[in-house]
């Protein structure tokens, strides 16, 4: 920083006089100073706008809506920062409207406000809490939540995860997106609720995708409370020296290149190309662009899904077009039929593709935490947790009156033509991590998105699963 010390200082002597306008000394005095000026003034004005960029904050003229105001280090989720400015029917329009799952709360914790959905008989056998994908928030499994409610006549909970649909974003020095954040937001949802979840087998445990690497480690540190742990097409046994390309390397490598032009790159190859549709997002942020989104565009950052378990190590396009011809018919493939497909009867405005983009635009916090989770999450060679997870199966099943894990095994549920969770792959490194008698594993005609394109199927699957678990519970409870 510049200080008036470098400036000409007056000699010691007699008493110098101000220097007269038009000689040389004046104009040198008078050049210094604006020179002066104009530097401290830009550096002002460029601090100034990059705290507004880094620490991106709400208007104060507008209302405070939730406790997440006072909360410091988080990214607003768009029930602050979009919400407010659209009308009550611009609102109901959305692809993921805040109310379209019943019993809706905003849970203000530490890490900023979570979304939280619960519904079902209070007095249910069955609790489930249900974790979603690393991308799509909660309203992806809103179908098999209700399907499990009509069908199996559970109470159902699920949430947003950290930056992810309603939920804010945590941020700053020590908060990464990985499965202690994760755990910890897991333990905040079910303490929010009226009802008690908690305590010795207090409830099912279903992930899908990313979910199910995070309902692993979960069902780890707090075998007892969990009923049974489901993994559906999930991660944490991706085998990340096969199935990372270069580039995801080099982009999602922490220290390799500025956090900014990470983002800056991983939202352009997210955000849809503006086609026909363009412009028609602009108002409400509606989700309606040009190329449409999947979440098997998403997988594609955390995997390479142009390679399947038979290609060869070298890395060529080749493999991408095999896995195309494979899956050609499959909606992991992101064909048409998938991308249209409508989650909720009555809404046809709510489709995979159209929530996602919504959220990528209108979502300040889900790039942060979509590159911190891939960077730290439990997503690849998980062994550790799976291990310790097995041999908690192992004891239960040696000693059934232990609480939690009923019957001593875990419930892989798997997509015959997915692309991005390989079923070779995984029943084998399951079978060596858990045993063959620590799972059960059933696969279904479908590809990654199963949750959302065969919901009734999995959630029979999931029904009669927990039905053996009691019958099994009860025949023991004879001898």
């Amino acid at each position: 920083m510049p200080t008036w010390s470098l400036l000409p200082r007056p000699q010691p002597g007699p008493a110098t006089t101000a220097p007269t306008p038009g000689t040389p000394t004046f104009y040198l005095l008078v050049g210094a100073t604006l020179g002066i000026s104009a530097y401290l003034l830009t550096t002002t004005l460029f601090t100034l706008t990059t705290t507004t960029l880094v620490n991106p904050k709400r208007p104060q003229s507008q209302p405070p809506l939730n406790p997440t105001d006072t909360i410091p280090n988080t990214i607003p989720s768009p029930l602050l920062t979009h919400l407010p400015h659209l009308t009550p029917v611009q609102i109901a329009s959305l692809p993921y409207p805040p109310d379209i799952l019943p019993g809706g709360r905003s849970v203000p914790t530490p890490y900023g406000s979570i979304r939280v959905y619960e519904w079902g008989p209070p007095d249910a056998a069955d609790k489930v809490l249900l974790i979603h994908g690393i991308s799509t928030p909660c309203v992806a499994l809103g179908a098999l939540a209700h399907e499990l409610v009509e069908r199996g006549g559970c109470r159902v909970m699920v949430f947003d995860l950290f930056g992810r649909g309603y939920s804010d974003t945590p941020q700053g020095a020590g908060v990464e997106h990985d499965g202690r954040l994760y755990t910890t937001q897991i333990l905040m949802v079910l303490a929010s609720s009226p009802l008690a979840w908690t305590g010795d087998e207090g409830f099912h445990l279903v992930g899908y995708s990313f979910g199910g690497g995070l309902a692993v480690g979960f069902g780890r540190f707090f075998a007892r409370m969990v009923r049974s742990v489901v993994v559906v097409a999930g991660s944490g046994l991706i085998r990340g020296g096969r199935h990372v390309g270069w580039r995801s390397r080099v982009l999602y490598s922490r220290g390799w290149l500025p956090e900014g032009v990470v983002r800056w790159f991983v939202r352009r190859r997210l955000m849809p190309k503006s086609g026909k549709g363009k412009g028609k997002g602009k108002g409400t942020g509606d989700g309606k662009g040009g190329r449409v989104v999947t979440e098997t565009t998403m997988a594609a950052e955390v995997v390479d899904i142009t390679r399947g378990p038979d290609d060869d190590d070298d890395g060529d396009d080749e493999g991408g077009e095999k896995l195309a011809g494979r899956h050609e018919n499959s909606d992991a493939s992101g064909g048409q039929s998938f991308d249209n497909a409508v989650l909720f009867p009555g809404r046809p405005q709510l489709t995979v593709s159209s929530v996602m983009e919504w959220q990528l635009r209108n979502h300040q916090g889900f790039i942060p935490a979509f590159v911190s989770s891939i960077r730290y999450a439990p997503i690849y060679d998980q062994q550790e947790d799976w291990l310790a997870l097995g041999k908690m199966l192992a004891e239960r099943r040696e000693r059934p009156d232990t609480p939690g894990l009923r019957g001593g095994k875990l419930l892989l549920v798997l997509g015959a033509s997915d692309p991005v969770i390989v079923k070779e792959e995984l029943l084998h490194d399951a079978t060596a991590v858990l045993g063959e008698d620590g799972f059960e594993a059933v696969v279904l005609d479908a590809g990654h998105e199963l949750v959302m394109t065969k919901s009734e199927e999995v959630a029979a699957v999931l029904v009669n699963f927990w039905g053996k678990l009691r019958v099994e519970v009860h025949s023991e409870g004879d001898l």
